[in-house]
């Protein structure tokens, strides 16, 4: 079940959270010798190699194996029934650590271990339905993925709609799952995986009833949306990555070909399907991108009511982009203090996200900043002078 999150944030929670996610964290855990040790994803797609916590309330991901943490001042201490974060040797703040999800205990009947199938993020129960890429190996290949890196030991590469059906049930009655998050390598050129992902949420929405956000590519045809619309999907992830076209070329040259314009073209439409605050998008920071194109994108994506799910570069280990530094958390925090500022003008608010990674918010810190901006117009409110009773 989800932590409570603190309402409000101060300026050290968000420093501490930038930081974070931005230099990693060591952790030193007793529990380890013992078959326990903490939880987390260490390939894959999206935000990987994400060790889960609570902070002071607030959700986080926070990387934990690549080469870039062995330089991070935090460490996390898990001795007995304490754990407790430290930077260097001063003590910073107990943390949390989830539990064992009870759903990675069980299987299917032929076997396959459920945590093969999905895994669960917080409260949120996650698959990677395909897991393989038309650009994986080639010059198309997205620098920063990971999606089959994880394939063999660790996950099956293709997951079917009654196995994720049964595995996300599972999760909502056992390990109190609120939502269902589904990604896919993209693997055709016409619908980029959508409708076989919608299949899969089809039956999960049959058997759970859970909200549902998928993710995939911009569709060749458009009209695949309504079919994803029509399988019962909630919302929609349409991961630009970057707003700097050189940067997308450079790092994603497969979602390149569909440039910049082409991702705006399909989110309007995507907004017309699932409506405004339901289609996200992923920014990374740190690859190199100018930083007013990162903002512009920014601004017009959120007029258009489309929510930039922004989030700090997250080196993995045996990806293209495994050595690239991770970014400044200064540069980290003044992106999240200018996109927050814009979602409070337009009022488009994370709170009203359906399923998927704007509910969830852990891999970003952008919801601290827009609490802090729902906290000064709070209180501009409760300043302003009552005449005539209101």
């Amino acid at each position: 079940m989800a932590e409570t999150a603190l309402t409000f944030p101060d300026l050290d929670d968000r420093q501490l959270l930038v930081e974070l996610q931005s230099l990693g964290v060591h952790v030193v855990d007793d529990r380890e010798s013992r078959g326990g040790g903490p939880s987390g994803r260490r390939g894959g797609a999206g935000p990987s190699d994400a060790l889960f916590l609570w902070v002071r309330g607030l959700p986080l991901t926070v990387p934990w194996h690549a080469a870039f943490v062995e330089r991070s001042p935090y460490t996390i201490h898990v001795t007995g029934d304490r754990t407790d974060l430290y930077r260097g040797e001063e003590f910073v703040s107990p943390v949390k650590l989830p539990r064992r999800p009870r759903i990675y205990d069980m299987q299917t009947a032929d076997g396959i271990p459920y945590w093969k199938i999905a895994l669960l993020h917080l409260d949120s129960i996650a698959s990677t339905v395909v897991q393989k890429c038309i650009y994986w190996g080639t010059d198309d290949q997205c620098g920063f993925c990971g999606i089959e890196l994880t394939r063999g030991e660790q996950t099956i590469p293709v997951k079917t709609p009654a196995q994720l059906a049964e595995v996300c049930t599972a999760a909502r009655d056992y390990d109190g799952a609120v939502d269902v998050t589904l990604t896919t390598g993209s693997i055709n050129r016409r619908d980029r995986g959508a409708l076989y992902i919608s299949r899969c949420a089809a039956a999960i929405k049959d058997a759970s009833g859970l909200p549902i956000q998928v993710q995939f590519e911009p569709p060749d045809d458009l009209a695949v949306l309504e079919q994803v619309r029509d399988a019962g999907v909630d919302a929609v992830g349409i991961h630009i990555e970057t707003f700097d076209p050189d940067v997308l070329q450079r790092v994603a040259a497969g979602k390149a070909v569909c440039g910049v314009e082409g991702y705006f073209r399909c989110w309007e439409r995507a907004v017309e399907v699932f409506g405004r605050g339901h289609v996200t998008t992923y920014v990374i920071l740190g690859m190199g991108e100018r930083p007013e194109l990162i903002e512009d994108g920014c601004r017009r994506a959120i007029a258009m009511g489309v929510y930039p799910f922004v989030v700090p570069l997250r080196p993995v280990p045996g990806t293209l982009m495994a050595d690239v530094p991770a970014p400044d958390a200064e540069y980290v925090a003044s992106i999240y203090r200018s996109v927050s500022a814009m979602l409070a003008e337009s009022g488009l608010d994370h709170v009203e996200a359906k399923a998927g990674c704007a509910r969830c918010q852990a891999c970003s810190g952008l919801s601290a900043w827009e609490r802090v901006f729902k906290r000064e117009e709070a209180r501009a409110r409760s300043e302003l002078p009552i005449h005539n009773g209101f």
